[in-house]
């Protein structure tokens, strides 16, 4: 929100610096971003003088320039050649002199150099008005009042407004800043903490007068739940045209065009009092005002031409022959405000946040009127907003006062009423904050007290703070005002040593993630809302089980996630798409589902690996990544947890071409394996995707929180190899399965080294070398039973797959 400093000291006199200002209104909460400087003609006219035109001669050698001598009031006259047929001699004009940095019209600079043109010297620039930002005319130069002295500067000739703007980071629930006037009543709150005595100046509205009763449009508000109070007027015999000077250049610095001004008149009530107006032609309003909702489907065209297809719960200011304008969101076309317009309807009203809300979100349009009422605004400025708005549209387009104003409220807005304890207050913020501050801080935010005991107040919150309901919000306030930095910090530390055991969620994911990143992966997050239709990618996953949102952002962002797969392949297309293909990433993080029990929240990590293992080099030759090399990780992660006694069971996700799940008992532990194609183009991904989902929870629950130590082994190991043809069907899990049955104590390692399938071995057959390291831990062990271990290996393989020795 931006907010202009000569128009806060409208409300309320000051003298501090904008650096001061600024630093308390962040201490207050209102968060100063930026302070920008602002001048309503760019550059200042910084370096434009006055000059007196004493020669004017044609160019020697161009027939369209002219050689001047202009006096600038230093006593010595400069040459400058001009091309506007318009000078002359004697004339009073503007001059940039050298080095004067002027603006074209898209912003951009340049600077007045001395110079030649064709063979005469030029001491500078005789400015139009479009040079200087004062006009849009470059008929020729501008001729300036012959009784100006040579040498004065255009600064102090043309009314130049230098302003200072402050960027505020407005927090959600401070509705009741979002305007000059609210921002100004804070900054009085925290100047009189801060010993300062300022009064808040509002404008008077006391000369409102009706004129005549001529023009009467009646209001029909037929839904009082959605339009709680709803004011208008008409205003008669209206010029529309631009706006004053004073009026454009309050918009313009905090970055509004003016427009005409009449919407010029309501966008500057917005944002001086924080009620959103809005003026219809009453030409062409056809009977009553009616303020109702329409069927679902209804078209309605706004300001912006485009056609919006009504929704049934979308409130609308309509006529007796259709809708006008969106409620609080946005206008129509054909009830616009035009340069032909003579009279008008004002309307100021209070709508319903959450319908305004719904309505803003689901046509997807933010407006600064809607960015309001969808927050809440002061109900009970409603009137005064009116009375405001139509004083001034008399002021800059003239006009009558037509008609009363017409208000229909019929259940008035109720303050809030709260208990405050003293001892509370103490406890909360640390300190004991003297009873007469808090009265005064809470006065000073138009806070009214009801009661007084000894135990506290009893108070009345005015109902624009709709933030400030319960106990500990106002308490937040008065810590607010009485400053962050006024509370003392104890020099006594305190301190608590607590045993947390090493399984705590959090210290596993570091341990995982820090394996992770040393071996080369990232960590991602991703949105927790998607697509709904990604659901259709996987027919394990159930639309029924969808988590829906009431009031989505958009289609795109519509549904909790029920797998983390999906929108890990937004970031890795999202990458790829910007030549990052070589990725490997993990997320750690939840999906979410809408089960026959209950909504459920299931923790998950994800492991995503694309494209080549390592960068090209000359002595290390691109390979790309390959599913044994990501089991090799997803086993890694188990063995670091010290998860050993997984075993392999079917994988119930139909999202792999190729995949291993790994479980305990009946539970799921891990599935990794090769993406489907058609589910990586699904998202315009080509090339392979690994991918492991854990299941979180259960890691957690298998992790052991003790540490157990073992002897390293005294005696030697024995490394021995078997060569096997067996047919292309069997696994190496059948093999190592029934290796570990036959021999279940001294063969500690079995490992896969060499895999062949091609010439010179019979069809449909292939080659599997295994290597067995064999370890009594116990004594050595002899050659003997060495033979004997490798002699039972052998048979069973020979018996249960049919191998044969190579």
């Amino acid at each position: 929100m931006k907010v202009s400093y000569n128009w806060l000291k409208q409300f309320i006199k000051i003298d501090w610096n904008s650096e001061e200002t600024a630093a308390l209104l962040t201490d207050l909460g209102l968060e100063v971003e930026t302070v920008d400087k602002y001048q309503s003609i760019k550059g200042g006219l910084e370096g434009i003088v006055v000059g007196h035109v004493l020669t004017c001669v044609p160019h020697p050698d161009a027939d369209r320039l002219k050689v001047t001598t202009v006096d600038l009031g230093d006593g010595v006259p400069v040459q400058i050649v001009c091309g506007a047929s318009n000078v002359a001699a004697g004339q009073k004009v503007p001059v940039a002199t050298i080095g004067t940095v002027l603006y074209d019209k898209d912003g951009q600079s340049f600077t007045i150099k001395k110079g030649k043109i064709r063979g005469q010297e030029s001491h500078g620039m005789i400015c139009a008005e479009d040079e200087l930002g004062l006009g849009e005319s470059h008929d020729g130069i501008m001729v300036l009042d012959e009784k100006l002295i040579a040498g004065t500067k255009a600064s102090t000739v043309f009314n130049i407004e230098n302003d200072e703007v402050f960027e505020i980071g407005l927090t959600p629930n401070r509705a009741d800043a979002m305007s000059h006037l609210g921002t100004a009543r804070d900054l009085r709150a925290g100047m009189l903490q801060s010993g300062v005595n300022v009064e808040l100046i509002t404008p008077s509205v006391s000369n409102f007068r009706v004129d005549k009763r001529t023009l009467k449009i009646d209001v029909d508000v037929k839904n009082n739940k959605l339009a709680p109070r709803y004011c208008g007027v008409t205003i008669s015999g209206i010029t529309v045209k631009s706006s004053p000077e004073w009026l454009q250049n309050r918009l313009k610095a905090i970055g509004i065009n003016p427009k005409n001004n009449i919407v010029d008149v309501t966008n500057y009530v917005l944002h001086d009092l924080g009620q959103p107006l809005h003026a219809f032609d009453a030409s062409k309003i056809n009977g009553k005002i009616h303020v109702q909702t329409l069927e679902a489907g209804t078209k309605f065209i706004t300001l912006d031409e485009i056609e919006r297809t009504l929704h049934e719960e979308d409130l609308m200011i309509c006529d007796d022959k259709g809708p006008m304008c969106i409620a609080g969101v946005f206008g129509g076309k054909k009830s616009g405000v035009s340069e032909n317009t003579t009279s008008i309807f004002l309307e100021s009203a209070y709508f319903n946040p959450i319908s305004i809300r719904k309505t803003a979100k689901r046509h997807q349009l933010n407006t600064d009127a809607s960015f309001r009422f969808e927050r809440g605004i002061d109900p009970t400025i409603t009137e005064y907003a009116l009375k405001r708005a139509a004083l001034l549209i008399q002021e800059v387009a003239g006009g009558e006062i037509t008609s009363d104003i017409i208000d229909i409220y019929p259940k008035k807005a109720e303050d809030f009423t709260v208990f405050l304890n003293f001892n509370k207050v103490a406890k909360i913020i640390g300190q004991e904050i003297p009873k007469d501050t808090i009265k005064q801080i809470l006065a000073s935010l138009e806070i009214k007290v009801n009661s007084v005991t000894d135990a506290g107040l009893g108070l009345i919150i005015p109902c624009y703070r709709v933030d400030v309901q319960r106990e500990i919000d106002v308490i937040e306030e008065i810590l607010r005002v009485y400053g962050y930095n006024n509370i003392g910090i104890s020099k006594k530390v305190n301190a608590s040593v607590s045993n947390s055991p090493r399984t705590e969620d959090y210290k596993v994911q570091n341990t995982v993630a820090s394996q992770l990143n040393a071996q080369g992966f990232h960590e991602m997050m991703a949105n927790s809302l998607t697509t709904a239709s990604y659901i259709s990618l996987s027919e394990t996953l159930k639309e029924t089980h969808n988590v829906t949102m009431l009031n989505p952002l958009s289609s795109d962002l519509s549904t909790m996630r029920q797998s983390l797969l999906f929108s890990g392949l937004e970031a890795l297309a999202y990458n790829i798409n910007r030549k990052n293909s070589d990725l490997k990433l993990f997320e750690f993080g939840k999906t979410y589902h809408n089960f026959e029990a209950g909504y459920e929240e299931i923790k998950h990590l994800t492991l995503f690996q694309t494209g080549n293992t390592s960068r090209e080099n000359w002595n290390n030759p691109l390979q790309p990544s390959n599913f044994f090399l990501f089991k090799g990780y997803v086993m890694a992660i188990l063995e670091k947890l010290g998860i050993q006694k997984s075993i392999s069971i079917p994988v119930t996700s139909d999202v792999f071409s190729e995949g291993i799940a790994l479980g305990i008992g009946q539970e799921t532990l891990v599935e990794f394996g090769v993406v489907k194609k058609s589910i990586a183009k699904h998202f315009g991904i080509k090339q392979e995707i690994l991918f492991a989902d854990f299941n979180w929870a259960l890691v957690l629950k298998l992790v052991s929180n003790k540490i157990k130590f073992t002897d390293i082994p005294k005696y030697p190991e024995v490394r021995r190899d078997l060569a096997l043809l067996l047919d292309t069907q069997i696994t190496y899990d059948a093999l190592y399965k029934i290796a570990r049955q036959t021999e279940k104590t001294l063969v500690k390692e079995i490992n896969l080294f060499d895999v062949y399938e091609g010439a010179n071995l019979p069809e449909g057959k292939k080659s599997y070398a295994l290597s067995f390291i064999i370890q009594d831990t116990t004594k050595t062990l002899e050659d003997s039973q060495i033979d004997k271990i490798m002699n039972k290996l052998q048979k069973s393989f020979e018996s249960e797959l049919g191998a044969t020795i190579r």
